[in-house]
């Protein structure tokens, strides 16, 4: 591995964690705001119990969230120097206003973790919701952020100088919208459906069935709430990737030849020499229709695309494959859901549909990470889309692989102390939270 491969490496391994710490941060204050709601209604004691126990998990995940956002911030000036010296005056605005939203966040956690007994009940719930609000809003900064490096604007580029510098319009990128609803409703399929899959595990093996029930269904909710509109949104941003990264929308179909009435492929086997894909399922002018609205427009296929502007498809097209895949398996169970809640309530309580729950416990964020690497590698070569290569941006510095090698010894390290902590507030539900 060259320090170019291990740069690269080293921020996908970084973005890769960090990912799941601000999915969970963004998502669990809104559980939590709805159980404490419940409780301020009901008087129900198990509600306030479940407030408590799910606002531990949220605190666990800022803290930890709050570590692996400030090592990227870092890796992008270490890392990736170049890249940064232009593009930081340009979308410096999100990530300020992001870091003014993190605060908030902070604050609003303090006073919601220590504000028991102590505030207006109501004002305390507010707290709590301030805090799902501000996180919500620091993962769509960034998200706008991401998305400026896939539709840069707000500047121009003239004799190799960034110039008539304007942040309000690189935020408002063309990308930032569909990039931040498909990033939002993708971080409240993958919490959503994490959470009531422990929660779904736990009523099975018959431990505290009454709290986990009461748990499970408000996960449940808003995990197949935001699976039926996940296709929506992906239909949206597939759209806009068509419009402006052709070379992307190829790369996640493995379009190698442009075409009219294109296919739509599922599944196969890529072969990059021979461009072409083995044993794959196509659907003849559904990617036509997909990406322009009709079933004959041609699609751009990676024959009208330089050769050294091509991302690498491989990864690119099994990435999508995987994200699409599970969204459909989650969107199948949720509609399953929805049958019972509707028609068929002895459905809720049966075992083979908490056993769904359970199996699709970390669908969701598998599907996350396989959308992020679409994102990511699917942009490839370019750091900057069209206008700055990746390899152009790092760091001349050497011997980044042994800073990828402890990076990697880090982060694992961390993902086991925060699973440790995850199990202990489980187990110890029994004995804190539902005596």
């Amino acid at each position: 591995m060259d320090d170019f491969m291990a740069a690269r490496s080293q921020m996908a391994l970084s973005l890769g964690f960090h990912i799941i710490f601000s999915c969970i941060g963004m998502v669990m204050p809104f559980f939590m705001a709805v159980s404490h709601y419940y409780w301020l209604r009901t008087n129900d004691e198990i509600y306030k119990n479940l407030t408590k126990a799910w606002s531990k998990g949220v605190a666990i995940f800022f803290a930890t969230g709050a570590v692996s956002g400030t090592v990227l911030s870092f890796e992008l000036g270490l890392l990736w120097p170049e890249f940064m010296k232009h593009a930081g005056p340009i979308f410096g605005m999100p990530f300020s206003l992001e870091g003014t939203a993190f605060f908030i966040e902070a604050i609003a956690l303090g006073f919601f973790l220590y504000g028991w007994n102590r505030f207006n009940p109501w004002f305390h719930w507010f707290t709590g919701v301030v805090v799902g609000v501000s996180g919500l809003a620091s993962g769509i900064l960034v998200v706008a952020a991401n998305a400026w490096m896939n539709s840069p604007a707000g500047f121009d580029f003239v004799d190799g100088k960034y110039i008539n510098i304007d942040p309000i319009a690189a935020m408002f990128n063309d990308a930032w919208f569909s990039q931040a609803l498909h990033m939002c409703i993708a971080a409240f399929v993958a919490t959503g459906f994490a959470v009531a899959g422990v929660h779904a595990l736990m009523i099975l093996k018959g431990k505290n069935i009454r709290f986990h029930s009461k748990a499970f269904k408000i996960a449940a909710i808003f995990a197949t709430i935001a699976a039926v509109l996940q296709p929506l949104s992906g239909d949206i941003s597939a759209k806009d990737v068509a419009k402006r990264q052709p070379a992307k929308l190829a790369g996640m179909e493995a379009h190698f030849h442009t075409e009219e009435s294109a296919p739509l492929i599922l599944g196969g086997i890529v072969d990059e020499d021979k461009k072409e894909v083995k044993y794959a399922i196509k659907l003849p002018g559904m990617l036509s229709f997909l990406a322009h609205g009709d079933f004959k427009t041609p699609v751009t296929g990676l024959d009208q695309i330089p050769e050294d502007e091509q991302p690498p498809v491989a990864v690119t097209h099994y990435a999508f494959q995987i994200m699409v895949g599970l969204g459909m398996i989650m969107l199948l169970i949720s509609i399953l859901y929805f049958i019972g809640l509707w028609k068929k309530p002895e459905w809720l309580n049966s075992r083979w549909l908490l056993k769904l729950f359970v199996a699709a416990t970390p669908m969701g964020f598998i599907a996350v990470e396989a959308g992020w690497t679409v994102t990511e590698v699917g942009r490839q070569p370019w750091i900057i889309h069209g206008v700055m290569k990746t390899a152009d941006a790092v760091t001349p510095m050497p011997g980044i692989i042994y800073s990828f090698y402890l990076y990697s010894a880090v982060y694992i390290s961390l993902a086991v102390i925060v699973a440790f902590m995850l199990y202990r507030q489980i187990k110890m539900v029994d004995k804190l939270y539902d005596i």
